[in-house]
């Protein structure tokens, strides 16, 4: 009886696994996340053991999120940079302003927004200045976001980055295909999945989606043949990823939050099935990226 206790106590919640992106349609599109929205859906979040948190510095999300915060606030936060078309000085700048405006004394990642700024003549000039930000502890850790095109593996070692944030979800598998998953866990990087829900492309509701995107039709219908709800199988499939990564899921309110953490739970219950099933080929994958290259949750 006591060892059965204890194994029930210990089970690990997988809601600790989500860092939660707020937004809204409006924030999605650059304009203001209500302080309302996010002070419920940060409320919720904490309350469900989750940690982190991820911004981003178009619109007033962060503004918002600063206005917002539980007392105390147990969130580990990360920042993404500003495009590096703003140059270099813009670039470390507005770093320093994300935290001023959530109003945090320091961040958890600050995460450049794109790989190709990193592939260009002032990538390593641009690594330096994320580089010195973390020296003076403003952020504890460094990283990038990228495609599985921009071969995430080589950049994390190239750049000795603490974290890499890439799209993969149920149908765009390539990065777990490739092994770039697998290879960035070895090399001690923490691994950030985003683009989980597929920017909306699992569920039901976009003739127009279907048709931009060669094998979807096959895939929603394989999921009701299946009797697997979208948003249960989109987050038991980015559970089930090597190497533990953390899934970030872009919210809209606290209502959307309880259920995508109803189907984290609910993931959890017995084997899942086959995901390889539901993956698009890679050329369709890529058009996911293409069509939403906006939006890194």
């Amino acid at each position: 009886m006591h060892g059965a206790g204890v194994s029930k106590s210990a089970r690990p919640n997988p809601a600790e696994r989500l860092c939660v992106a707020p937004a809204s349609t409006g924030a999605r599109a650059g304009a203001a996340l209500a302080e309302d929205v996010a002070r419920p859906l940060l409320e919720t979040a904490a309350a469900a053991g989750i940690r982190r948190v991820t911004s981003r510095p178009a619109g007033d999300v962060e503004r918002a999120l600063g206005q917002a915060w539980p007392f105390p606030s147990p969130f580990r936060v990360d920042a993404r940079t500003a495009p590096l078309a703003e140059g270099l000085d813009r670039v470390e700048a507005r770093a320093r302003r994300s935290l001023e405006r959530m109003g945090l004394p320091r961040g958890e990642t600050l995460l450049v927004s794109r790989a190709a700024d990193l592939a260009g003549a002032e990538g390593r000039a641009l690594w330096d200045r994320l580089e010195k930000l973390k020296a003076q502890g403003l952020y504890r850790r460094i990283g990038l976001c990228a495609g599985p095109e921009d071969d995430p593996e080589l950049l994390g070692r190239r750049f000795a980055a603490d974290v890499v944030r890439l799209p993969c979800n149920l149908l765009d598998q390539r990065a777990l295909r490739s092994g770039a998953l697998e290879a960035l866990a070895v090399a001690g990087i923490e691994v950030q999945v985003s683009a989980v829900f597929a920017h909306g492309r699992l569920f039901s509701g976009g003739d127009a989606a279907v048709g931009q995107t060669p094998g979807l039709s096959r895939t929603r219908r394989r999921l009701a043949e299946a009797r697997l709800d979208p948003m249960q199988a989109a987050l038991g499939f980015g559970l089930s990823l090597p190497g533990a990564p953390v899934l970030v899921v872009s919210c809209a309110s606290a209502a959307e939050l309880r259920a995508m953490l109803a189907a984290v739970h609910a993931s959890g219950r017995g084997p899942g099935p086959d995901w390889a099933e539901f993956a698009l080929e890679p050329a369709a994958a890529g058009t996911l990226t293409d069509l939403a290259t906006a939006d890194a949750a």
